[in-house]
Formats: structure tokens, sequence, C-alpha cells
């Protein structure tokens, strides 16, 4: 009996089967669009209050370093009496007080990393300028122009040190959110548009026939029908007239 019940309640249709599954992709991509507009969002409010931004993405980077050395702690806890588990431990260590020194001291920290940034750009662009020089590939002036952008940017950062700091991570940090966001909406906008174009329409419920009357008997009396009342009541009135 519970066979035959849960056999009635399924669907044997693969068409409007797969028009459910359509609607559930579509729901899902319907979110990761959703996502994607708050991202965009959030860089562009990122982009007009800088300030704002660079305070925001210091605590968030103080907050994971912080959770991932409380997690990589407690994973070199169960992992004692391994080889590796003073390395773990010293690494854990080390994510957790950086955590604690950028959560209660988040503008010293956007210093600091702000200049690290303006010398990472600094080395980057001269090596990238002196190998496209050295080696003249293919990629010649796109090289050339990658290295001269990022020598400048470096250059540009570091003369507006330590002011630069309050906008530097803050517009990087917004920069990302809103190419991800854009990224997150053309996934989502592309992904209902597929699903849309291999989908196919749920087919439509049939339309339920009544069953046709019963044909009388052979050989039964033709006085067993039995005629409706209106019929039997406007008999005496025809013979009156």
């Amino acid at each position: 009996m519970a066979k035959d019940a849960r056999a009635t309640h399924e669907d044997p249709d693969p068409l409007r089967e797969m028009a459910r599954e359509g609607k559930r992709l579509n729901r899902s991509f319907s979110w990761l669009a959703a996502l994607g507009i708050l991202l965009v969002v959030g860089g562009v409010v990122g982009l007009v209050y800088t300030g704002l931004a660079t305070l925001t993405s210091m605590l968030l980077f103080g907050w994971l370093l912080l959770i991932g050395g409380v997690v990589g702690l407690l994973q070199a806890i169960q992992s004692r009496g391994t080889s590796y588990f003073w390395l773990a431990a010293v690494v854990a260590a080390l994510n957790i007080a950086a955590g604690v020194v950028v959560i209660r001291h988040p503008e010293g920290s956007a210093e600091a990393l702000t200049m690290f940034a303006a010398l990472l750009f600094l080395t980057g662009g001269l090596f990238r300028l002196v190998g496209s020089v050295v080696v003249r590939g293919p990629q010649f002036g796109w090289t050339l122009l990658q290295g001269a952008f990022g020598l400048l940017l470096g250059l540009l950062v570091l003369f507006d040190w330590p002011q630069s700091s309050r906008y530097v991570l803050g517009v990087f940090f917004s920069l990302a959110l809103l190419f991800d966001g854009l990224g997150l909406i053309a996934i989502g906008v592309g992904g209902r548009r597929i699903v849309s174009m291999v989908t196919p329409a749920a087919p439509a419920p049939a339309a339920v026939t009544p069953p046709a009357p019963a044909a009388p008997a052979q050989g039964a009396p033709a006085s067993d029908s039995v005629a409706p009342p209106e019929a039997s009541e406007s008999a005496p009135d025809q013979s009156n007239n």
C-alpha cells in the first residue's frame, strides 16, 4: 500500500521534471544576481566614502586573521604528536597576534599595508620594465605599459604616504567588490538565459473528460426511459389548447 501511494505521488513525466529543475536553477541564478547587486552597491558606496571603506577593509582583514588563527590553532592541537605540530602552532599564533594588532590599530595597520603595497608596485613595475626591455618578446609593448603603470602607481602612493593610506586600500577594496559584483550579475543573468533556452515548457495538465453515458441494454422496453418533468407537464397544456 505504501509503495502504491508513493508511486501515485511521483511525477512520471520527464518534461515536467525538467521544468521543475529549470525553475530551481532560475531561482539560484536570481539569488546570485541579487548578491552581485549588493556587492556592486557596496563597491560604489566604498568608492564614494574611501576612508570608511579603508577602515572597514582593515577591520575585516583583522577579523579574518584572528578567526583563521583560532581555527589553525585548534587544528594544530588536534594534530599534536605529528611532525608539523609546532609549525602549525607558530603560524596560528602569528595569525592571532596579527589579527589582534590590526583590529586594535586599524589606522596604523593601514599605513603599514599601504607602504607594503607601494613597494610591491615599485618592484613589480621595475621588474616588468627591465624584463620587457631585455627580453623584447611578442608582448613587449603590453609588458612595458604594465611596468610603467605599476612604477608610476607605486611612486604616487609612496610620495603621498601616509596620507595615501586613508584612501588607497579603500579604493582597492571597493574596486574588488565592484568587479566581483558585476561578475556575479553577469553569471546570474547569463545562467537564467541559458536555463530558459534549454528548459522545455511544462506541459499543460490533460483535461478530464466525463465518461460517456451507458447505452441501454438490448431488448429493454422503451417505456423504461423516463421523460423529463417539463415535457410531461407540458403535454396536458398542449392537449387543452
